[in-house]
């Protein structure tokens, strides 16, 4: 009797996953249109059935599981890595502290993480810190594959000052070709914790996350994020940058 309570415990946690509260005007669109369009036709209600069906799957937000371990670096999204480069700080960011080592560096680690329309698109915050400035700016949509569209395309980055380490860190929730809206709830002045929400961006997108200086990433490209969980990078470690093969 226990195995089948267990049973159907697991089975009721996989399917009613929670859902971000952007979703749900979307989803009550979604399902007024099927309503509407299964009085024209059964094969429109039908085709509206699954579109609201996706609606709901997009918005999900599944409870993670995150370490807290001091010094690790989580993914702030779900998605695959796309690049690992040197690039500089995005340009709207400014700091009064001369002594944080994420403004004396020319380069930093940039890691590129794409999402797609099937994966889950809420983010959330990669360390335990300080938010210092949240920054808006508007820009084009293209493809967020492509590098360039970590300076061109509309973008909110944030940065924070990381617990206990004299360094800041940076992450940047970038609009794609089919996302065409980011939310954020992070607040200047707010301490916040390592996974914990903090926004979404709607349909389609990519994150950029900006590591310390002489702080090497733990994943590689080609490796799949999950938010809140995946460790980036670790602030403690002196290992070299990880390397891999698809296999």
């Amino acid at each position: 009797m226990n195995a089948v309570k267990d049973m159907v415990r697991q089975a009721t946690k996989t399917i009613c996953i929670p859902i971000h509260p952007a979703g749900w005007p979307f989803i009550f669109a979604f399902a007024l249109v099927t309503i509407l369009l299964s009085f024209v036709a059964n094969e429109l209600g039908y085709i509206g059935l699954v579109l609201t069906l996706w609606c709901v799957y997009f918005f999900r937000n599944p409870v993670r599981v995150t370490p807290e371990r001091p010094g690790l670096i989580v993914s702030p999204s779900d998605g695959v890595v796309s690049m690992i480069t040197k690039a500089p700080l995005p340009p709207e960011l400014e700091t009064d502290d001369e002594n944080d080592p994420l403004f004396k560096a020319k380069n930093l680690t940039r890691v590129s993480v794409f999402l797609n329309v099937f994966d889950v698109h809420v983010n959330r915050i990669p360390v335990d810190g300080t938010v210092t400035q949240v920054v808006y700016h508007p820009g084009k949509f293209l493809n967020a594959n492509m590098d360039k569209a970590s300076l061109e395309n509309e973008r909110n980055t944030i940065l924070m000052k990381i617990k206990d380490n004299k360094s800041s860190i940076a992450f940047v929730q970038i609009a794609g070709f089919i996302a065409r809206r980011i939310l954020c709830d992070a607040k200047e002045g707010t301490e916040m914790q390592a996974g914990e929400h903090y926004g979404i961006i709607r349909f389609g997108s990519r994150m950029d996350i900006y590591l310390p200086p002489r702080v090497q990433p733990s994943v590689i490209v080609g490796q799949r994020m999950i938010g809140g969980e995946t460790v980036i990078a670790d602030l403690n470690s002196k290992e070299k940058a990880m390397t891999g093969t698809a296999r």
